[in-house]
């Protein structure tokens, strides 16, 4: 990713914020800071940025009339909202209002450094996909539903955060160190069987009992969500 990309964050909490700041610099991006829903829809309306990071309370505007106004005034660049309030509604809020995606807080860095890179890749693609498709499981990310071959498939919180995690890098090996950090906001700690044991209940849902399996285990390296190519 190119070092002239330019972010602004939206953050009124002093220490996250310059977490968040220090961080994607030293990610290699170019960085502003704003502490108020007021300043950040000035600099969002007359900056160049390619990607506002839009904390959903805060002072002056909150982050829903901060997207209402951008999205009013043609304003197409992506917004990363992050939001305490894990709630159905308060997701379809946000994308109804034009959000890109949201992370709910706590988050892990490199979760939203990723999240970050994928919004800059797809700038000008597509735009975000509620619903992700591998082979024939489908999850919502509104809903938080999970279906394999048309049928319900139940899940935890944490097996539908490894669920989206797998599906949104498909086809890529990750590490535990990886998936720990992510999904369960932690250190991997190597005497721990929390990534196994998680990964096996997931796989015993997701692939038991069809023919074709999606989760894939690569000895020594990590996990993998993947189908074979249909010809």
């Amino acid at each position: 990713m190119s070092a002239a990309m330019n972010l602004l964050i939206a953050e009124d909490e002093p220490k996250t914020g310059l977490y968040l700041q220090q961080g994607l610099s030293e990610a290699g991006f170019t960085v502003d800071r704003v502490m108020s829903g007021t300043e950040a829809l000035e600099k969002a309306l007359s900056g160049a940025y390619e990607l506002l990071i839009l904390d959903v309370m805060m002072p002056g505007l909150d982050g829903w009339a901060v997207l209402s106004a951008l999205r009013a005034a043609d304003k197409d660049m992506p917004v990363l909202f992050l939001t305490a309030r894990d709630q159905v509604e308060d997701r379809v809020k946000g994308l109804e209002l034009g959000a890109d995606d949201y992370l709910v807080k706590p988050f892990a860095f490199s979760e939203l450094l990723a999240r970050v890179r994928t919004l800059l890749r797809r700038r000008v693609a597509a735009p975000l996909q509620t619903v992700l498709t591998l082979a024939d499981l489908e999850i919502d990310l509104i809903s938080r539903k999970a279906l394999r071959g048309g049928q319900r498939i139940d899940l935890t919180t944490k097996e539908f955060a490894l669920l989206e995690l797998l599906i949104r890098r498909r086809g890529e090996v990750l590490p535990k160190t990886l998936i720990a950090a992510q999904v369960w906001n932690i250190h991997f700690d190597s005497d721990t069987n929390i990534i196994e044991v998680a990964v096996r209940r997931l796989r015993a849902k997701i692939d038991d009992g069809f023919e074709v399996k999606l989760i894939h285990t690569v000895r020594g390296m990590g996990y993998m969500l993947d189908a074979p190519e249909t010809t």
